[in-house]
Formats: structure tokens, C-alpha cells, sequence
């Protein structure tokens, strides 16, 4: 097994690193304008929602960093590249997103006026190159040399999964019937089922009466964190375990790992359009979530009995 690059060891992508710190900076102030700022927007506090923002392009620079490190020495320039255009997608729409705060105003799907479309037209290209920096960087992940087969599994899985999370959110960007019947300056919205606003959980703002796409997509796009920490954690154990030291058995495990999180992401992407609240899931959900955890269960479970039986040296015959 060996050991995942040490972290000075890396060609990090520094406009990323430095993407990185500025959204550090930006949570506290956003944790500010929460405290000191009493205006909403949307039912919600108005800092809300860049305060969400800053915290995702946070991990999320600070990822493709890492993985930008990772790739071959030949393909250190393109890497660059992908970083760059990023980072600058990236902060043009931080910027839209908070300035719009600022001003008490809806960014996303907003259109009321030609400035704020103008806006939203630069914030759905910034999203569409971010998008597309991550596809080329997930097909780059499969022709680099990642060691380890549990570990190359668990990036790449995570990778392609997170590139499509991120490619949920273009379901949010067309009209609504509602929308269309009655014009008022947005077209797109997040909420399926009713207009976006209204009751939601705690902190995440995802919708307590009705779909919200918002889930799947934040789920999708964290498998890029999600998945390879478990690769990682499946190796700190199998330094004390020995049932899971084998290659092979991680290499199993995971994948279940990765067929579970597949599942959830489409039970909770089809939840979503079907205008269903995740608090509120309807026997069909609740059938689907069942099975798919005993699927697993019994996967891992027959995962790690096939681990414990070869791991039993056989017994020498009789001596006559």
C-alpha cells in the first residue's frame, strides 16, 4: 500500500490556494453580515446564501488544487490552465453573489432588469466553464497513474460522480410553468413545485414542502471530498485491521461505498422532480432507501466474509 503524496510534495495550483484563503476571509465576513445584517431575501437572511457559497468554493478550490497536484508532470501546463479558468469562473461569481447580496437582491435566475440578466448571463457561463474544467479534469484522472487501486477508484469515482452533481444544477436554470404563466423578473428556480422562498431546514435552506434540487447537486458535487476521505479512512483502518489490509478487500469495499452513494444520488434526484421534500419522503422513497441500504449491507457483508475465509490458512492433512 503505498502512501498518498505528501501534501509539500504537491504542484498545488496556487491562484486556487489563493481562491481558497479570499473565501476563508469571505465566510467571516458573510458570519458578520449575518449577525449585524437583519434584511432577508427569499425567506431567508440575506447573507445566507453567500455565506453557503463561500464555504462550497472553499473546499472546492481547495480540492481541485489537490487533484490538479496530482496529475502527471506532462500534464502540468494544461492543469494550469484548468485551474486558472476556474478560479477566475469562480470569483466573478462569488462577486455576483455577494454583491448582489449587498445590494438585497436575487443573483441566481434573476432577470428583471438587463443588468441583473446581463449578471446572470455572466454567472451562467462562469458555472459552465467550472463545469467543463472538472469533466477534462476528471478524463485527465483516468490516464494518470494514481498507485494504489482502491485509492485510484475512489478519485476517479468521486471525480466523474461530482461532475455530475455539478451538472444537476443546469435543471434548475429553465422557466417554470409559473414562471412563464406569470412573468416577474426570474426564470429558473431550485424549488420544484412551488416558487423557491419558502419554508426550509435550518442553515441549509433546502425546501421542507416541496422538491429541491439544491440537495442532489450539493450531495453530487461533495463526492469529490466524500468518497476519496473514505479511500483514506479504509487505509488508516486497515493498519489495525487485518481483515481490510488486502488490496482486494478495499478495492470491494469501496465500490460499495460508491454504488451507495450512486443510489442515494438518484433517489434523491428523482425526489427532487418529483416535487417531493426530503422530510417528507412518500412509501416509494422509503421502499427504494430500504432496499438499497440492505443491498449494500449484504454486499459488504459478503465482501469482508470472503475477506475472513482467506485470510484462514488451511489446515495441513492428517499425517497417516
Amino acid at each position: 500500500m503505498t502512501a498518498w503524496p505528501a501534501l509539500h510534495t504537491l504542484a498545488w495550483h496556487r491562484p486556487l490556494l489563493a481562491a481558497t484563503a479570499a473565501m476563508a476571509v469571505l465566510v467571516v465576513v458573510c458570519l458578520v453580515g449575518l449577525l449585524v445584517d437583519p434584511r432577508s431575501l427569499t425567506g431567508a437572511p440575506v447573507w445566507a446564501k453567500p455565506l453557503k457559497f463561500s464555504i462550497s468554493v472553499l473546499v472546492y478550490a481547495a480540492s481541485l488544487a489537490w487533484l490538479l497536484g496530482i496529475l502527471s508532470a506532462r500534464r502540468r501546463r494544461l492543469a494550469w490552465w484548468i485551474g486558472t479558468a476556474s478560479t477566475i469562473a469562480l470569483v466573478i461569481e462569488m462577486v455576483i453573489i455577494v454583491g448582489d447580496a449587498g445590494l438585497g437582491i436575487t443573483s441566481h435566475f434573476n432577470v428583471s432588469t438587463p443588468v441583473s440578466a446581463t449578471l446572470w448571463s455572466v454567472m451562467a457561463f462562469s458555472i459552465v466553464l467550472v463545469w467543463m474544467a472538472a469533466l477534462v479534469t476528471a478524463l485527465l484522472l483516468f490516464r494518470t497513474d494514481l498507485g494504489d487501486p482502491a485509492r485510484a477508484l475512489a478519485i476517479r469515482a468521486g471525480t466523474v460522480i461530482a461532475v455530475i452533481g455539478m451538472g444537476l444544477a443546469f435543471l434548475m436554470t429553465g422557466p417554470t410553468a409559473a414562471q412563464l404563466d406569470h412573468f416577474q423578473g426570474i426564470a429558473g428556480a431550485h424549488t420544484v413545485g412551488v416558487p423557491d422562498g419558502g419554508p426550509g431546514l435550518p442553515l441549509l435552506g433546502w425546501s421542507t414542502v416541496a422538491g429541491d434540487l439544491r440537495i442532489p447537486h450539493f450531495v453530487g458535487m461533495h463526492a469529490l471530498q466524500v468518497i476519496p476521505l473514505t479511500a483514506l479512512l479504509l487505509e488508516v483502518l486497515a493498519r489495525r485491521v487485518a481483515l481490510v489490509r488486502p488490496p482486494t478487500v478495499r478495492f470491494r469495499l469501496l465500490a460499495v461505498v460508491i454504488a451507495l452513494y450512486v443510489g442515494v444520488l438518484a433517489i434523491l434526484t428523482g425526489q427532487a422532480l418529483a416535487g417531493e421534500s426530503i422530510v417528507r419522503p412518500d412509501a416509494l422513497v422509503t421502499t427504494l432507501t430500504i432496499a438499497l441500504v440492505a443491498a449494500v449491507a449484504v454486499a459488504a457483508t459478503l465482501v469482508l466474509s470472503a475477506a475472513s475465509r482467506a485470510a484462514i490458512p488451511p489446515t495441513d492433512a492428517a499425517a497417516p
